[in-house]
């Protein structure tokens, strides 16, 4: 596995090569649409200069410059990361970069790969995501076409001072938490949570409001992550990871209706199971794996959470199985299901 980002021109071809069709070729080199895409992390973030950046310089490559996408980093479009879904739907940004777990409840299907212990590496993770979209989540992001779904590798808990090898090294510690389903299992560990979005996590670790964050290791570089924090607890090596949380690349669908027949085929052929597959693999291979290399230079301690304790808070997540199951039938939807598809996906791999 390599350690190293991966350069552009390695992205592009990794993305696939896709022949201009008939109706592309000859198109003047002024751009015809301009699309927004807007995201939450900064432009050094790894996702920005690794997959948007290329993804980008593709669809322009091979509309021969009739789609420019202009990609706003950071939030510079305004407003907050929980409402760059809405910005899509209405219509502020052409594309965005949204995390349904930042909306509990809004979007359950695809809330349900957040779940503790619902991840293995990225790779897989997105690729039975997206297949459960398929198959569960159709009308669930209305007014929008999602182009592409996608995981990061496991969390970690990543800790001011002492790691966490055992629940009983969880009690009354503030924990950041990814989402609502593992806000509870650290709950019933003994943990107090707190939610907030990513981007608000350093000043909390920076003044002591918090004393941890549950994160994968790619998130260490852009946030200095390894600055913050003296220590990283993982789940043992074979383990399902902590959790992972749902990413969505959403477009507006009336920008995407009104495009010609041949530039939504070209954007077709750029999104979709491919591309969800790609995000994760790129995400674990190169962003994983820079992050975890990080935490190792600077020295701080890495520890693994052995089996039997990682059963233990299996067994302490069945509550919130159940509470998932019974939100997804309020839904309109099959729980027992839906959840009993996860996890035939994930056995299966990608």
């Amino acid at each position: 596995m390599s350690k190293l980002p991966l350069n552009r021109r390695h992205v592009l071809a990794g993305l696939g090569a896709t022949l201009a069709t008939p109706a592309l070729m000859g198109r003047a080199h002024a751009a015809e649409v301009t699309l927004r895409l807007h995201h939450f992390l900064p432009a050094v973030a790894p996702m920005h200069n690794e997959v948007f950046l290329p993804w980008a310089a593709k669809l322009a490559e091979e509309s021969d410059g009739a789609i420019e996408v202009q990609i706003f980093p950071a939030m510079q479009l305004g407003g907050k990361p929980p409402q760059l879904a809405d910005q899509v739907r209405k219509g502020v940004a052409d594309i965005a970069w949204a995390l349904p777990t930042y909306t509990t409840g809004r979007y359950p299907v695809a809330e349900t790969m957040g779940l503790p212990f619902m991840a293995k590496d990225a790779e897989e993770t997105s690729v039975a995501l997206f297949k459960l979209m398929e198959e569960f989540g159709e009308g669930e992001f209305r007014g929008m076409k999602p182009l592409a779904f996608w995981s990061h590798d496991g969390g970690k808990l990543h800790m001011r001072d002492a790691p966490v090898r055992t629940a009983a090294d969880l009690q009354g510690k503030k924990i950041r938490s990814p989402n609502a389903g593992m806000g509870e299992l650290l709950t019933a560990l003994g943990a107090e949570t707190v939610f907030f979005p990513v981007t608000e996590m350093v000043v909390g670790l920076s003044n002591g409001v918090i004393d941890g964050c549950c994160l994968p290791y790619e998130v260490v570089p852009p946030f200095k992550l390894h600055e913050l924090t003296k220590s990283s607890s993982e789940a043992a090596a074979g383990a399902r990871g902590l959790y992972a949380n749902t990413n969505a690349l959403l477009m507006n669908e009336r920008t995407y209706e009104s495009l010609s027949d041949d530039l939504r085929k070209l954007i077709d052929d750029n999104s979709g199971l491919e591309l969800s597959r790609h995000m994760g693999k790129v995400t674990h291979e190169s962003f994983e794996a820079a992050g975890r290399e990080l935490v190792e230079e600077t020295g701080n301690e890495i520890v693994e959470i052995d089996a039997a304790e990682i059963a233990t808070w299996k067994e302490a997540a069945e509550p919130v199985y159940a509470n998932w199951i019974a939100r997804l039938d309020e839904a309109g939807h099959d729980g027992t299901a839906i959840l009993a598809r996860v996890n035939e996906l994930l056995d299966q791999g990608a």
